[in-house]
């Protein structure tokens, strides 16, 4: 066997196998006389069918097979042994296939075109990116609160309705015989509108401008029961029939409402629970300024780091690969994104070895166990749930032939090289509060 490497420049590259007999006759052979021991061919016993007969049934068949395996290990092999930086996976060159006479050649000649990716460099000390310390005001904590207390009190049925109910009903528009049974929560009438709904009662009809009322077609489409293509262009006087009227009743400060937002009695009074609450949102917004931050460190080490592609061969590769299931046209139009992505993997991968970032399997379990947790709620694991759990866990990293375990894998390896990142880079420090932090993310 010979292969050799003809590099066309630094990101294209020919490997040429040249494969003689004597490279795959051995295994050839040796399965040839297994198919023989095997095959069961009406007029001879089992074991005892001529070889001339299994070669000329199967033996083409099991060329192809055997010259295949050879090729792939091969090829592997070399890339392996000459440490090659490969992207994707190597591709036949169709004419060094489609031209072999398996009945008849012994000696064969396979080309493969194969993308590198050129050694590349970056440096973190010109990343520019902010850390921002979000401060949550009294304004934010007061509005969490209410939000919480609305989220766990209860249901009323005043006899009159008021800003913040919801009125049950049966709205039709005027005109129209269409009628549908529905429910209106008035925090999303437009305020200018808002007097028709409230001071109702029982019985009572409403008659509104739709277009006026309601501005999200989320919301028409919900309250009307047309689809949301027809309410993005509804228009018109409809009337609402009220049925019911209900009203959130806010949870009292008391005990029960403590231990349900935080566990029995982690807070006692009205003081730790405030304490608390904001202790808790300025955790969440830590949580969000990371993920702001680790943003703008991936831009920044993106848009600064010079690395050559393979753009032909990766596009023919994404074709081949995808067996169909996306069109080139498809690939041309997404492709810088592609590129985009590929060129953060491939610093992602060298960061963690320049700075020796490993993953061990401890770290991927526990990963999975808390995004279970955080499905379910973020509920407080007990003991006696924690071989559940660990099952749960298992079963999900083996799905999907494993690819799940490597989709956990490079989770917990980005987290841990945004986390060394944080600590390399030169970032700057500001503190902001949480609405100026929310309109730098809209940016």
């Amino acid at each position: 066997m010979e292969i050799t490497l003809q590099k066309k420049n630094s990101t294209d590259a020919k490997i040429t196998i040249n494969l003689s007999e004597a490279d795959y006759k051995n295994k050839y052979n040796e399965k040839l006389k297994e198919y023989g021991k095997k095959s069961q061919i009406k007029g001879f016993r089992p074991g005892k069918v001529p070889a001339g007969l299994i070669q000329k049934m199967y033996g083409k068949s099991i060329l192809v097979e055997e010259v295949n395996e050879l090729l792939s290990k091969s090829i592997t092999e070399y890339i392996k042994e000459h440490n090659l930086p490969v992207i994707g996976d190597p591709l036949p060159e169709t004419e060094s296939v489609v031209n072999i006479d398996w009945d008849n050649q012994k000696d064969f000649e396979f080309v493969y075109d194969i993308g590198l990716i050129p050694e590349f460099s970056f440096n973190l000390a010109t990343i520019e990116a902010t850390k921002y310390d979000i401060q949550p005001d009294e304004k934010v904590i007061n509005e969490t609160l209410e939000n919480l207390r609305n989220q766990y009190g209860k249901m009323t049925s005043p006899e009159e309705s008021a800003e913040g109910d919801f009125i049950y009903g049966e709205i039709n528009e005027k005109g129209s015989e269409h009628k549908h049974n529905s429910s209106i929560p008035l925090s999303k009438v437009e305020k200018v509108e808002l007097d028709k709904f409230t001071h109702k009662k029982k019985g009572d009809t409403i008659t509104f401008e739709l277009e006026k009322a309601l501005k999200d077609s989320g919301d028409i489409a919900y309250i009307t029961g047309l689809s949301v293509e027809e309410a993005a262009t509804k228009k018109g006087t409809f009337e609402f029939t009220i049925s019911n009227i209900s009203r959130p009743e806010p949870a009292p400060l008391d005990q029960e409402f403590f231990d349900k937002i935080f566990g029995k009695d982690v807070v006692t009074t009205e003081e730790e629970f405030k304490a608390k609450l904001k202790d808790t949102i300025t955790e969440n917004y830590i949580r969000e300024s990371e993920q702001y931050l680790d943003k703008e460190i991936q831009d920044n080490l993106v848009e600064t780091t010079a690395i050559d592609f393979p753009n032909d061969f990766l596009k023919k590769w994404l074709l081949i690969s995808n067996q169909g299931k996306i069109t080139q046209e498809q690939i041309d139009n997404e492709f810088d994104l592609y590129l985009k992505e590929l060129k953060w993997t491939l610093i992602k991968n060298k960061v963690a070895e320049q700075a020796d970032v490993k993953v061990e399997n401890d770290e991927i379990i526990a990963f999975t166990k808390k995004l279970i947790i955080q499905q379910f709620g973020g509920m407080n694991i007990s003991p006696d749930m924690e071989e559940g759990l660990n099952k749960i866990a298992d079963n999900y990293l083996k799905q999907d032939k494993g690819k799940n375990y490597v989709k956990v894998f490079e989770q917990v390896l980005g987290e841990k090289v945004f986390t060394y990142l944080r600590e390399q880079a030169p970032l700057k420090n500001k503190k902001v509060t949480v609405d100026e932090f929310k309109e730098l993310v809209k940016l």
